[in-house]
Protein backbone atom coordinates (compact mmCIF):
# COMPACT_ATOMS: atom_id res chain seq x y z
CA UNK A 1 0.00 0.00 0.00
CA UNK A 2 1.48 3.31 -0.85
CA UNK A 3 2.01 5.67 2.04
CA UNK A 4 2.26 9.68 0.92
CA UNK A 5 4.74 10.47 3.81
CA UNK A 6 7.08 7.25 2.81
CA UNK A 7 6.69 8.31 -0.92
CA UNK A 8 7.69 12.31 -0.29
CA UNK A 9 8.41 14.85 2.07
CA UNK A 10 5.13 15.77 2.45
CA UNK A 11 5.65 19.39 2.51
CA UNK A 12 8.41 21.84 1.82
CA UNK A 13 11.46 20.20 3.83
CA UNK A 14 12.59 22.60 6.76
CA UNK A 15 14.85 19.93 8.47
CA UNK A 16 15.26 16.39 8.65
CA UNK A 17 17.27 14.16 11.31
CA UNK A 18 17.61 10.55 11.33
CA UNK A 19 14.51 9.07 12.90
CA UNK A 20 12.34 12.39 11.83
CA UNK A 21 11.26 15.29 9.87
CA UNK A 22 9.66 18.76 9.75
CA UNK A 23 7.95 20.42 6.75
CA UNK A 24 6.04 23.47 5.93
CA UNK A 25 2.86 22.44 4.44
CA UNK A 26 2.26 23.19 0.89
CA UNK A 27 -0.51 24.21 -1.38
CA UNK A 28 -3.75 25.69 -0.12
CA UNK A 29 -3.56 24.83 3.55
CA UNK A 30 -0.15 25.98 3.91
CA UNK A 31 -0.55 29.41 2.09
CA UNK A 32 -4.23 29.69 4.34
CA UNK A 33 -2.38 28.52 7.89
CA UNK A 34 1.06 30.58 7.70
CA UNK A 35 3.58 28.84 9.68
CA UNK A 36 1.15 24.89 9.71
CA UNK A 37 4.47 22.50 9.81
CA UNK A 38 3.91 18.61 9.99
CA UNK A 39 6.37 16.95 12.51
CA UNK A 40 7.02 13.54 10.60
CA UNK A 41 8.30 10.03 11.94
CA UNK A 42 10.74 9.05 9.16
CA UNK A 43 9.94 5.63 9.33
CA UNK A 44 6.29 3.93 8.41
CA UNK A 45 5.08 3.58 11.71
CA UNK A 46 1.02 3.51 12.40
CA UNK A 47 0.64 4.93 15.98
CA UNK A 48 2.64 6.56 18.79
CA UNK A 49 2.31 3.39 20.49
CA UNK A 50 3.85 1.64 18.31
CA UNK A 51 7.55 3.65 19.09
CA UNK A 52 9.71 3.07 21.81
CA UNK A 53 9.23 5.45 24.53
CA UNK A 54 12.82 6.81 23.95
CA UNK A 55 11.35 7.57 19.99
CA UNK A 56 8.21 9.06 21.44
CA UNK A 57 9.75 11.28 23.71
CA UNK A 58 12.40 12.33 20.93
CA UNK A 59 9.53 12.67 18.42
CA UNK A 60 7.37 15.26 21.33
CA UNK A 61 10.78 17.59 21.58
CA UNK A 62 10.75 18.02 18.05
CA UNK A 63 6.93 18.96 18.20
CA UNK A 64 7.74 21.58 21.51
CA UNK A 65 10.60 22.68 19.92
CA UNK A 66 8.34 23.95 16.30
CA UNK A 67 5.75 24.94 18.56
CA UNK A 68 8.04 27.27 20.22
CA UNK A 69 9.78 28.51 17.30
CA UNK A 70 6.29 29.43 15.65
CA UNK A 71 5.13 30.72 18.73
CA UNK A 72 8.28 33.42 18.93
CA UNK A 73 8.32 33.72 15.55
CA UNK A 74 4.40 34.66 14.26
CA UNK A 75 3.21 35.33 18.08
CA UNK A 76 -0.47 33.14 17.12
CA UNK A 77 -3.60 33.55 19.27
CA UNK A 78 -3.48 30.34 19.81
CA UNK A 79 -1.12 26.89 18.70
CA UNK A 80 -3.22 23.95 17.44
CA UNK A 81 -1.39 20.27 17.88
CA UNK A 82 -2.81 17.47 16.28
CA UNK A 83 -1.92 13.46 16.08
CA UNK A 84 -4.40 12.66 13.32
CA UNK A 85 -3.80 10.33 10.30
CA UNK A 86 -7.21 9.06 9.37
CA UNK A 87 -6.13 9.39 5.27
CA UNK A 88 -2.35 8.96 5.94
CA UNK A 89 -1.78 5.85 8.57
CA UNK A 90 1.84 7.41 9.34
CA UNK A 91 3.16 9.35 12.48
CA UNK A 92 2.61 12.57 12.23
CA UNK A 93 2.02 15.91 14.25
CA UNK A 94 0.16 18.64 12.83
CA UNK A 95 1.48 22.01 14.68
CA UNK A 96 -0.36 24.69 13.46
CA UNK A 97 -0.10 28.59 14.70
CA UNK A 98 -3.94 30.22 14.84
CA UNK A 99 -3.79 33.80 13.62
CA UNK A 100 -6.95 36.18 13.45
CA UNK A 101 -8.60 35.91 10.50
CA UNK A 102 -6.72 32.49 9.03
CA UNK A 103 -10.11 30.92 7.10
CA UNK A 104 -11.98 29.01 10.15
CA UNK A 105 -10.74 30.74 13.38
CA UNK A 106 -11.90 30.22 15.93
CA UNK A 107 -12.86 26.90 14.53
CA UNK A 108 -10.23 23.63 13.75
CA UNK A 109 -8.79 24.12 10.73
CA UNK A 110 -10.50 20.87 9.53
CA UNK A 111 -14.20 23.03 9.83
CA UNK A 112 -13.46 24.57 6.50
CA UNK A 113 -12.81 23.40 3.27
CA UNK A 114 -10.02 24.61 1.20
CA UNK A 115 -9.95 24.64 -2.33
CA UNK A 116 -7.00 24.48 -4.67
CA UNK A 117 -6.41 27.99 -5.94
CA UNK A 118 -9.12 29.34 -3.31
CA UNK A 119 -9.00 33.28 -2.75
CA UNK A 120 -9.34 32.80 0.95
CA UNK A 121 -5.76 31.30 0.87
CA UNK A 122 -3.14 34.09 1.68
CA UNK A 123 0.72 33.79 2.61
CA UNK A 124 1.63 36.00 5.47
CA UNK A 125 5.48 37.39 5.00
CA UNK A 126 7.15 37.44 2.09
CA UNK A 127 10.25 34.94 1.66
CA UNK A 128 13.68 36.74 3.49
CA UNK A 129 16.79 37.62 1.90
CA UNK A 130 19.61 35.69 3.08
CA UNK A 131 17.68 32.40 4.19
CA UNK A 132 18.82 29.27 2.81
CA UNK A 133 17.17 28.19 -0.02
CA UNK A 134 14.39 30.97 0.45
CA UNK A 135 13.42 30.54 3.27
CA UNK A 136 10.78 32.43 5.57
CA UNK A 137 11.59 33.99 8.47
CA UNK A 138 9.12 32.12 10.67
CA UNK A 139 10.70 28.81 8.55
CA UNK A 140 14.40 29.55 9.53
CA UNK A 141 13.51 29.70 13.25
CA UNK A 142 12.01 25.97 13.10
CA UNK A 143 14.87 25.24 11.28
CA UNK A 144 17.31 26.52 14.01
CA UNK A 145 15.22 25.67 16.61
CA UNK A 146 15.17 21.76 15.86
CA UNK A 147 19.36 22.28 15.05
CA UNK A 148 20.14 22.60 18.92
CA UNK A 149 18.10 18.99 19.12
Amino acid sequence: MACDLCDSDGGTLLFRSARWRVVAVDGAEGAAYPGFCRVVWNSHVREMADLAPAERDELMRAVFAVEAALVQALRPVKMNLASLGNLTPHVHWHVIPRLPGDPAFPKPIWAHALEPGSPDGRALGTLAHGHPEGMTEWQEQVRRALEVL
